[in-house]
């Protein structure tokens, strides 16, 4: 039987999460599969702490407040560290349906990818996002391609599929700030095979949203920045 950690970063996501936790335990999967919730509340200051532990999932409670690249990270450390084979990342407030993890987790068994993401803008089914974001999504999938030379559509996509031999990678290092555009870059220089599949999104459930549409260029800026500095401190390293 092969193993899914389903990691889910929750940061005031009290109103959400249970609905998440649920929709995941019974997501579909291909036969010889199991998936297990684990739910990493990033020092909340709302009562999801409390709901999750009523949940039937893993409840990893930060007792600091780390952002979305430590929460996630957390998450991975406790799948590598308990033999999971995948670990899965599904954001806490409910954009990412459980029904769509059995693409990801076919796609990365068809094509042997260590790396599936699942995109929104492949055939552009779902929810798209505003008009000013998937600008934005577009830049970074230019920034990327000129980089590392991989085109992934929907970089800042936190709905990603990682096979055991990036969770080793991720164990050690994992992007901090912006960990969806910067992990592309960290993926390829340590030539993990990468790929995209079509899945449908939905609107945020619950919580709010870390980025405003008045600050959506100075986080294109502060990305751009990390993505290069990630670039750099592992390009130089090797």
């Amino acid at each position: 039987m092969k193993r899914i950690a389903a990691v889910v970063p929750a940061y005031n996501e009290e109103k959400a999460i249970a609905a998440v936790v649920a929709d995941i335990n019974s997501a579909p999967l291909p036969a010889g599969y199991s998936i297990t919730a684990v739910v990493v509340n990033d020092c909340s200051k709302d009562s999801t702490s409390e709901v999750i532990s009523k949940l039937n999932c893993i409840a990893l409670n930060l007792p600091i407040n780390l952002g979305i690249g430590g929460a996630v990270q957390t998450g991975f450390k406790y799948a590598f560290e308990n033999g999971f084979d995948f670990a899965i990342q599904i954001d806490g407030d409910g954009q990412h349906p459980a029904s769509e993890i059995r693409k990801l987790v076919n796609h990365a068994i068809e094509h042997n990818y260590d790396v599936v993401i699942g995109s929104r803008f492949i055939s552009k089914e779902g929810f798209q996002s505003s008009a000013l974001r998937r600008f934005g999504i577009n830049y970074f999938k230019w920034l990327n391609r000129f980089l590392v030379g991989v085109t992934i559509t929907d970089s800042t996509s936190g709905f990603r599929l990682i096979n055991r031999k990036v969770l080793e990678v991720v164990n050690d290092y994992y992007p901090d700030e912006y960990p969806e555009p910067e992990a592309i870059i960290l993926y390829s220089l340590n030539h993990f095979k990468t790929g995209e599949v079509q899945v449908q999104m939905k609107e945020r459930q619950g919580g709010v949203s870390s980025i405003g549409a008045f600050s959506s260029i100075y986080y294109m800026f502060k990305v751009s920045l990390a993505i290069f500095y990630t670039f750099i401190r592992i390009k130089f390293k090797k």
